[in-house]
């Protein structure tokens, strides 16, 4: 199902289930304005993550220039997250994502209008299982700092535990302030994910 709608109408929606009634706001999917929920950490997520990657990389071998990454909270042993995938694909150029778009639509995956989106560094997809998000994809080329960024971010937090649990503490606490507002939750920990990258572990994030 498409998504259709500008970026500021559906967070408007978000915020205010009143208004969201109010304006009929029935078109968009269930998954597309579901709550942010974090779970305790399942070991399972790095084997659905492997899985999905390997499909991926099958179904579009003919546009990747690098391997499918798993990515964000699922891709790191012990660590509370969305019990949704984060995966990102390289290509060499953006204007594929059509033909992309097409080729995962079988497969449950809807491609997200980039004005709806509002990054236009990335082409976003989500797949759906059983009306939820089960998996996100993000297509980048790797030119754009974005792809280091994340592979940088995940690698810091696989190999020091401390960080991974200031990380979780911080989420569930997010996550229970911003339950019904997806963007407020992503904002929010950006300063985390800012001072990891730039080495200063996330501490003061994590206690804000």
């Amino acid at each position: 199902m498409p998504i259709t709608g500008t970026r500021s109408a559906l967070i408007a929606a978000r915020r205010d289930r009143s208004l969201r009634e109010a304006l009929l706001v029935t078109d968009w999917p269930a998954w597309a304005t579901e709550r942010v929920e974090v779970r305790l950490p399942d070991a399972a997520w790095q084997q659905r993550g492997d899985d999905e990657r390997r499909l991926l990389e099958n179904a579009l071998a003919r546009w990747l220039v690098a391997p499918v990454e798993h990515v964000g909270s699922t891709a790191v042993p012990g660590l509370a997250a969305k019990p949704i995938l984060d995966l990102q694909a390289a290509v060499a150029d953006l204007e594929c994502v059509p033909d992309i778009a097409f080729a995962l639509e079988p497969s449950a995956w809807h491609h997200v209008p980039v004005d709806l989106d509002g990054r236009p560094w990335r082409r976003f997809l989500v797949k759906v299982s059983d009306g939820r998000r089960a998996a996100h994809l993000h297509v980048m080329t790797r030119d754009m700092p974005h792809w280091g960024q994340q592979l940088a971010f995940r690698n810091a937090l696989r190999a020091d535990p401390v960080l991974v649990e200031r990380y979780a503490v911080l989420k569930m606490d997010l996550a229970a302030r911003h339950a019904d507002d997806r963007e407020a939750y992503t904002d929010a920990k950006a300063a985390f994910v800012h001072a990891v990258l730039a080495g200063g572990k996330g501490g003061t994030a994590a206690r804000g």
